[in-house]
């Protein structure tokens, strides 16, 4: 297989420290270099607790690809980094994988219309677990079936944004088969603000931030006489691993933007 170059925004995180070591045992992957907010030319094996990778760190995403050779972007930083980045990369040519949160429509619109216009793949993950992929598309399925359905997320209690990328994805693939149903008691109230949760379309979403959690859902249906819970847990962070993996080796594949690995897994 052809060696993909690939650039890592983010390494110094819990996300970017897995992500290096992918890169290091992929053979067909190449880190080209790293963007941290700091320590711009130094190289990652100088910091502490990083794999020996001789790739240099750049402070600037535009001067890093100014003077290197790079095919894919991968981000892990913050929502309004990855934006920022994504547009950087698709405007000089560079595939970015995307596994920040945090897009509006209107973002996406703009930036599938850029990544048409430059003829290049762009990949964003609001998951890259693979088993988080199949439950959204299990729980697609099974509403069609049993449209009453509540989505409980947890994360980790440094999560910026709420409800997660996974949960609002989740919904929506739920929305595209699922009847518009008014779900509780017509006249239910909420004697403290927000006990029920979010409301989308009807549907419920309920977010948890503690320590110790990672990335976890539950879609949780119910019909006459039934519920159906379908679960997934990330317990760390090598669970994106594959996902990230097998996102860049298809972002060299297209030419357009991908919003969701659902996509990718057929």
């Amino acid at each position: 297989m052809e060696l993909i170059k690939i650039v890592l925004a983010g390494p110094r995180g819990k996300m970017g420290s897995e992500a290096l070591k992918m890169i290091e045992s992929t053979p067909h992957f190449h880190l080209a270099a790293a963007i941290d907010s700091r320590n711009g030319g130094k190289k990652i094996k100088d910091l502490p607790g990083l794999p020996p990778l001789d790739a240099v760190i750049y402070e600037d995403l535009d001067i890093c690809l100014d003077e290197v050779q790079a095919d894919v972007l991968i981000d892990l930083t913050k929502p309004e980094i990855g934006k920022k980045h994504l547009e950087i990369a698709l405007e000089r040519k560079v595939r970015p994988v995307i596994g920040t949160t945090g897009f509006s429509e209107d973002d996406l619109k703009r930036l599938s219309q850029l990544a048409d216009e430059r003829e290049t793949g762009a990949i964003i993950a609001p998951n890259f677990a693979i088993g988080a992929i199949l439950m959204m598309k299990f729980s697609q399925m099974a509403a069609k079936y049993l449209p009453h359905v509540e989505i409980i997320e947890k994360h980790h209690d440094q999560k910026l944004d709420s409800p997660s990328g996974t949960a609002l994805k989740t919904a929506q693939l739920i929305n595209e088969v699922r009847e518009a149903v008014k779900q509780g008691h017509p006249q239910e109230t909420e004697d403290i603000a927000g006990a029920r949760g979010a409301e989308l379309d009807g549907m419920r979403i309920h977010s948890v931030r503690l320590p110790g959690l990672v990335a976890h859902q539950e879609v949780i249906f119910g019909g006459e006489g039934q519920t159906l819970t379908i679960k997934h847990d990330s317990m760390n962070r090598s669970s994106f691993m594959p996902g990230i993996r097998l996102a860049v080796e298809n972002v060299m594949k297209i030419d357009q933007l991908v919003y969701g690995l659902e996509n990718i897994i057929q």
